[in-house]
Protein backbone atom coordinates (compact mmCIF):
# COMPACT_ATOMS: atom_id res chain seq x y z
CA UNK A 1 0.00 0.00 0.00
CA UNK A 2 2.91 2.38 0.63
CA UNK A 3 3.75 2.58 -3.08
CA UNK A 4 0.19 3.50 -4.07
CA UNK A 5 -1.18 6.99 -4.53
CA UNK A 6 -4.47 6.54 -2.73
CA UNK A 7 -7.17 9.19 -2.99
CA UNK A 8 -10.56 9.61 -1.36
CA UNK A 9 -13.40 9.57 -3.87
CA UNK A 10 -16.70 7.91 -4.71
CA UNK A 11 -17.47 5.08 -7.11
CA UNK A 12 -20.57 3.60 -8.66
CA UNK A 13 -21.71 1.07 -11.22
CA UNK A 14 -24.10 3.02 -13.42
CA UNK A 15 -27.18 3.98 -11.45
CA UNK A 16 -27.68 0.55 -9.86
CA UNK A 17 -24.86 0.41 -7.30
CA UNK A 18 -23.56 3.36 -5.38
CA UNK A 19 -22.25 5.96 -5.24
CA UNK A 20 -20.11 4.90 -2.28
CA UNK A 21 -17.23 6.63 -0.48
CA UNK A 22 -13.95 4.80 -0.93
CA UNK A 23 -10.20 5.03 -1.30
CA UNK A 24 -8.34 3.88 -4.40
CA UNK A 25 -5.27 4.33 -6.54
CA UNK A 26 -6.56 5.91 -9.78
CA UNK A 27 -3.55 4.63 -11.74
CA UNK A 28 -4.04 1.03 -10.61
CA UNK A 29 -6.54 -0.23 -13.20
CA UNK A 30 -7.24 -3.27 -15.31
CA UNK A 31 -9.07 -2.76 -18.61
CA UNK A 32 -10.15 0.59 -17.22
CA UNK A 33 -11.77 -0.93 -14.12
CA UNK A 34 -11.06 0.46 -10.65
CA UNK A 35 -10.16 -1.30 -7.41
CA UNK A 36 -11.93 0.62 -4.62
CA UNK A 37 -11.44 0.02 -0.89
CA UNK A 38 -14.38 0.62 1.46
CA UNK A 39 -14.74 0.95 5.22
CA UNK A 40 -16.90 -1.61 7.02
CA UNK A 41 -19.96 0.65 7.32
CA UNK A 42 -19.94 1.22 3.57
CA UNK A 43 -19.40 -2.50 2.93
CA UNK A 44 -22.54 -3.18 4.97
CA UNK A 45 -24.53 -0.73 2.82
CA UNK A 46 -23.09 -2.25 -0.34
CA UNK A 47 -23.87 -5.76 0.91
CA UNK A 48 -27.51 -4.91 1.53
CA UNK A 49 -27.81 -3.47 -1.96
CA UNK A 50 -26.30 -6.58 -3.63
CA UNK A 51 -28.85 -8.77 -1.87
CA UNK A 52 -31.65 -6.46 -3.07
CA UNK A 53 -30.31 -6.74 -6.61
CA UNK A 54 -30.11 -10.53 -6.38
CA UNK A 55 -33.70 -10.70 -5.15
CA UNK A 56 -34.79 -8.46 -8.01
CA UNK A 57 -32.70 -9.84 -10.89
CA UNK A 58 -31.90 -13.38 -9.78
CA UNK A 59 -28.92 -14.87 -7.96
CA UNK A 60 -27.55 -16.42 -11.15
CA UNK A 61 -26.88 -12.92 -12.42
CA UNK A 62 -25.72 -11.21 -9.25
CA UNK A 63 -22.80 -11.62 -6.86
CA UNK A 64 -23.67 -10.92 -3.25
CA UNK A 65 -21.60 -9.48 -0.41
CA UNK A 66 -22.28 -10.47 3.20
CA UNK A 67 -21.08 -9.01 6.49
CA UNK A 68 -21.27 -11.33 9.49
CA UNK A 69 -20.70 -9.72 12.89
CA UNK A 70 -19.25 -11.50 15.89
CA UNK A 71 -16.80 -11.05 18.77
CA UNK A 72 -13.29 -12.16 19.50
CA UNK A 73 -14.46 -14.51 22.28
CA UNK A 74 -17.47 -15.89 20.39
CA UNK A 75 -17.91 -19.62 20.14
CA UNK A 76 -17.82 -21.08 16.64
CA UNK A 77 -20.85 -20.02 14.63
CA UNK A 78 -22.72 -21.44 11.64
CA UNK A 79 -24.51 -19.32 9.05
CA UNK A 80 -26.75 -20.50 6.21
CA UNK A 81 -26.89 -18.02 3.33
CA UNK A 82 -29.67 -18.69 0.85
CA UNK A 83 -29.19 -17.96 -2.83
CA UNK A 84 -32.42 -18.53 -4.67
CA UNK A 85 -32.79 -21.76 -6.63
CA UNK A 86 -30.47 -23.73 -8.89
CA UNK A 87 -31.03 -24.79 -12.50
CA UNK A 88 -33.35 -27.56 -11.31
CA UNK A 89 -35.47 -25.17 -9.27
CA UNK A 90 -34.11 -26.55 -6.01
CA UNK A 91 -33.24 -24.25 -3.10
CA UNK A 92 -29.59 -23.25 -3.17
CA UNK A 93 -27.54 -22.17 -0.17
CA UNK A 94 -24.05 -21.82 1.22
CA UNK A 95 -23.16 -22.76 4.77
CA UNK A 96 -20.42 -20.73 6.46
CA UNK A 97 -18.61 -21.80 9.62
CA UNK A 98 -16.55 -19.26 11.54
CA UNK A 99 -14.01 -19.89 14.28
CA UNK A 100 -13.99 -16.43 15.86
CA UNK A 101 -11.13 -17.12 18.26
CA UNK A 102 -8.82 -17.80 15.32
CA UNK A 103 -10.08 -14.96 13.14
CA UNK A 104 -7.43 -12.43 14.15
CA UNK A 105 -4.62 -14.79 13.16
CA UNK A 106 -5.88 -15.61 9.66
CA UNK A 107 -9.39 -14.90 8.44
CA UNK A 108 -9.21 -17.30 5.51
CA UNK A 109 -8.16 -20.16 7.78
CA UNK A 110 -10.83 -19.35 10.37
CA UNK A 111 -13.70 -19.39 7.87
CA UNK A 112 -14.94 -22.33 5.81
CA UNK A 113 -17.85 -22.42 3.37
CA UNK A 114 -19.59 -25.13 1.36
CA UNK A 115 -22.57 -25.28 -0.95
CA UNK A 116 -25.40 -27.32 0.45
CA UNK A 117 -28.53 -28.98 -0.89
CA UNK A 118 -31.38 -30.77 0.76
CA UNK A 119 -31.61 -30.45 4.52
CA UNK A 120 -29.85 -27.40 5.88
CA UNK A 121 -27.67 -27.50 9.01
CA UNK A 122 -28.77 -25.64 12.10
CA UNK A 123 -27.62 -22.03 12.26
CA UNK A 124 -25.61 -21.06 15.35
CA UNK A 125 -25.32 -17.31 16.01
CA UNK A 126 -22.11 -15.87 17.47
CA UNK A 127 -22.14 -14.85 21.13
CA UNK A 128 -19.54 -13.35 23.47
CA UNK A 129 -18.75 -9.91 24.85
CA UNK A 130 -15.22 -9.38 23.52
CA UNK A 131 -13.88 -7.12 20.80
CA UNK A 132 -16.31 -6.73 17.89
CA UNK A 133 -15.14 -8.50 14.73
CA UNK A 134 -16.60 -8.95 11.27
CA UNK A 135 -16.27 -11.39 8.40
CA UNK A 136 -16.88 -10.09 4.87
CA UNK A 137 -17.82 -12.67 2.23
CA UNK A 138 -18.17 -12.52 -1.54
CA UNK A 139 -20.39 -15.20 -3.09
CA UNK A 140 -20.46 -15.71 -6.86
CA UNK A 141 -23.70 -17.65 -7.13
CA UNK A 142 -23.36 -18.46 -10.81
CA UNK A 143 -20.31 -20.55 -9.97
CA UNK A 144 -21.42 -22.05 -6.64
CA UNK A 145 -22.67 -25.29 -8.19
CA UNK A 146 -19.32 -25.74 -9.91
CA UNK A 147 -17.42 -25.48 -6.64
CA UNK A 148 -15.18 -28.53 -6.09
CA UNK A 149 -15.24 -30.41 -2.81
CA UNK A 150 -11.93 -28.89 -1.72
CA UNK A 151 -12.85 -25.31 -2.72
CA UNK A 152 -14.60 -22.65 -0.70
CA UNK A 153 -18.04 -21.60 -1.91
CA UNK A 154 -17.55 -18.05 -0.60
CA UNK A 155 -14.45 -15.87 -0.78
CA UNK A 156 -13.31 -14.21 2.44
CA UNK A 157 -12.33 -10.58 1.90
CA UNK A 158 -9.69 -9.53 4.40
CA UNK A 159 -9.14 -5.86 5.27
CA UNK A 160 -5.93 -4.10 4.32
CA UNK A 161 -3.62 -2.41 6.83
CA UNK A 162 -6.00 0.55 7.05
CA UNK A 163 -9.01 -1.66 7.77
CA UNK A 164 -10.53 -1.18 4.31
CA UNK A 165 -12.03 -3.89 2.10
CA UNK A 166 -11.56 -4.34 -1.64
CA UNK A 167 -14.96 -5.30 -3.11
CA UNK A 168 -15.15 -6.34 -6.75
CA UNK A 169 -11.79 -4.77 -7.57
CA UNK A 170 -10.83 -5.08 -11.28
CA UNK A 171 -13.79 -7.46 -11.61
CA UNK A 172 -16.90 -5.33 -11.25
CA UNK A 173 -17.39 -2.33 -13.53
CA UNK A 174 -16.58 0.27 -10.88
CA UNK A 175 -16.30 3.78 -12.29
CA UNK A 176 -15.75 7.16 -10.68
CA UNK A 177 -18.91 8.83 -9.43
CA UNK A 178 -19.31 12.42 -10.56
CA UNK A 179 -20.87 15.69 -9.52
CA UNK A 180 -22.40 18.27 -11.82
CA UNK A 181 -21.37 21.90 -11.53
CA UNK A 182 -23.82 24.74 -11.93
CA UNK A 183 -21.85 25.77 -15.03
CA UNK A 184 -22.86 22.47 -16.67
CA UNK A 185 -19.56 20.60 -16.33
CA UNK A 186 -19.38 17.04 -14.99
CA UNK A 187 -16.48 16.40 -12.61
CA UNK A 188 -15.13 13.27 -10.95
CA UNK A 189 -16.07 13.23 -7.25
CA UNK A 190 -12.47 13.77 -6.05
CA UNK A 191 -12.06 16.80 -8.32
CA UNK A 192 -13.37 19.31 -5.81
CA UNK A 193 -12.86 22.42 -7.97
CA UNK A 194 -14.43 22.97 -11.38
CA UNK A 195 -12.57 24.76 -14.17
CA UNK A 196 -15.09 27.60 -13.83
CA UNK A 197 -13.91 28.29 -10.28
CA UNK A 198 -16.80 26.80 -8.32
CA UNK A 199 -16.09 24.03 -5.83
CA UNK A 200 -18.07 20.86 -5.24
CA UNK A 201 -19.23 22.05 -1.81
CA UNK A 202 -19.65 25.67 -2.87
CA UNK A 203 -22.34 25.18 -5.49
CA UNK A 204 -25.12 27.78 -5.65
CA UNK A 205 -28.24 26.42 -4.01
CA UNK A 206 -30.88 28.60 -5.71
CA UNK A 207 -32.05 29.15 -9.30
CA UNK A 208 -30.86 32.77 -9.11
CA UNK A 209 -27.41 31.69 -7.96
CA UNK A 210 -27.15 29.18 -10.80
CA UNK A 211 -28.38 31.79 -13.27
CA UNK A 212 -25.66 34.22 -12.17
CA UNK A 213 -23.02 31.56 -12.88
CA UNK A 214 -24.44 30.77 -16.32
CA UNK A 215 -24.79 34.45 -17.22
CA UNK A 216 -21.18 34.96 -16.22
CA UNK A 217 -20.06 32.09 -18.44
CA UNK A 218 -21.98 33.61 -21.33
CA UNK A 219 -20.33 37.00 -20.87
CA UNK A 220 -16.91 35.42 -20.50
CA UNK A 221 -17.13 33.83 -23.93
CA UNK A 222 -16.29 37.28 -25.29
CA UNK A 223 -14.66 38.84 -22.21
CA UNK A 224 -12.80 36.08 -20.30
CA UNK A 225 -11.50 38.64 -17.81
CA UNK A 226 -15.01 39.60 -16.59
CA UNK A 227 -15.49 39.22 -12.83
CA UNK A 228 -18.90 40.81 -12.17
CA UNK A 229 -21.84 42.58 -13.73
CA UNK A 230 -24.51 45.11 -12.77
CA UNK A 231 -28.07 44.00 -13.45
CA UNK A 232 -30.98 46.45 -13.53
CA UNK A 233 -34.30 44.88 -12.48
CA UNK A 234 -36.42 48.02 -12.91
CA UNK A 235 -38.32 46.46 -15.80
CA UNK A 236 -37.03 43.26 -17.37
CA UNK A 237 -33.65 42.14 -16.06
CA UNK A 238 -30.87 43.74 -18.11
CA UNK A 239 -27.10 43.58 -17.82
CA UNK A 240 -26.13 47.26 -17.85
CA UNK A 241 -22.42 47.02 -17.00
CA UNK A 242 -19.68 44.39 -16.87
CA UNK A 243 -16.48 44.70 -14.84
CA UNK A 244 -12.99 43.32 -14.53
CA UNK A 245 -12.27 44.03 -10.90
CA UNK A 246 -13.17 47.73 -10.52
CA UNK A 247 -12.68 48.52 -14.20
CA UNK A 248 -15.77 48.69 -16.39
CA UNK A 249 -15.64 46.83 -19.69
CA UNK A 250 -17.01 48.67 -22.72
CA UNK A 251 -20.38 47.11 -23.58
CA UNK A 252 -21.07 49.24 -26.64
CA UNK A 253 -21.95 47.04 -29.61
CA UNK A 254 -19.50 48.71 -31.97
CA UNK A 255 -16.50 49.43 -29.71
CA UNK A 256 -16.43 46.81 -26.92
CA UNK A 257 -15.88 43.05 -26.98
CA UNK A 258 -19.59 42.22 -26.67
CA UNK A 259 -22.26 41.82 -29.30
CA UNK A 260 -26.01 42.25 -28.92
CA UNK A 261 -26.68 38.50 -29.07
CA UNK A 262 -24.32 37.67 -26.18
CA UNK A 263 -25.67 40.41 -23.93
CA UNK A 264 -29.22 39.45 -24.85
CA UNK A 265 -28.64 35.79 -24.01
CA UNK A 266 -27.20 36.73 -20.60
CA UNK A 267 -30.30 38.86 -20.00
CA UNK A 268 -32.56 35.94 -20.96
CA UNK A 269 -30.83 33.55 -18.53
CA UNK A 270 -31.40 36.00 -15.66
CA UNK A 271 -34.98 36.79 -16.64
CA UNK A 272 -35.96 33.13 -16.73
CA UNK A 273 -34.61 32.63 -13.21
CA UNK A 274 -36.36 35.75 -11.92
CA UNK A 275 -39.82 34.67 -13.11
CA UNK A 276 -40.67 32.90 -9.85
CA UNK A 277 -38.23 34.68 -7.53
CA UNK A 278 -39.12 36.76 -4.48
CA UNK A 279 -37.08 39.80 -3.32
CA UNK A 280 -35.56 37.78 -0.46
CA UNK A 281 -34.27 35.26 -3.00
CA UNK A 282 -31.87 37.83 -4.43
CA UNK A 283 -29.92 38.20 -1.20
CA UNK A 284 -29.97 34.45 -0.59
CA UNK A 285 -28.43 33.94 -4.04
CA UNK A 286 -25.62 36.42 -3.34
CA UNK A 287 -26.98 39.25 -5.48
CA UNK A 288 -25.63 42.46 -3.90
CA UNK A 289 -27.89 45.51 -3.93
CA UNK A 290 -26.08 48.60 -5.28
CA UNK A 291 -27.37 52.06 -4.28
CA UNK A 292 -28.01 54.15 -7.40
CA UNK A 293 -29.71 57.48 -8.07
CA UNK A 294 -31.37 56.27 -11.26
CA UNK A 295 -32.47 52.79 -10.21
CA UNK A 296 -33.61 51.38 -6.89
CA UNK A 297 -33.28 47.87 -8.24
CA UNK A 298 -29.65 47.64 -9.28
CA UNK A 299 -27.74 44.51 -8.25
CA UNK A 300 -24.21 43.22 -8.67
CA UNK A 301 -23.65 39.56 -9.51
CA UNK A 302 -20.14 38.22 -9.03
CA UNK A 303 -18.74 35.38 -11.11
CA UNK A 304 -16.61 32.52 -9.76
CA UNK A 305 -12.89 32.97 -10.34
CA UNK A 306 -11.30 30.22 -12.47
CA UNK A 307 -8.25 28.58 -10.86
CA UNK A 308 -4.87 29.84 -12.07
CA UNK A 309 -3.05 26.51 -11.79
Amino acid sequence: MSDRRMIETRVCIGDVLGPYDCELDPSNRWNGLLNPYFNLDTVSQLAARTIEMADEDGYDRTDTIHVIDGRADSADSVHVIEGGTNSEREPRAVVVRICWRELAECAKAAVSSDRIGGEQPESIAPDGEGEPLAVVLHIRWQYVEETAADEEAADVIEPNAEGLYSIGGWEWAWQFASWRCACGSDMYWHEIECLCGLTRDGQPKTPLGIAAVKAGLTLRTLAPEATSALVDLTDLARVCAVFTGDTEIDTADDTGPFDTETLGWADRILRDALDDAAPADLEAAGWEHVPDEESARLYRITFPVPPTH
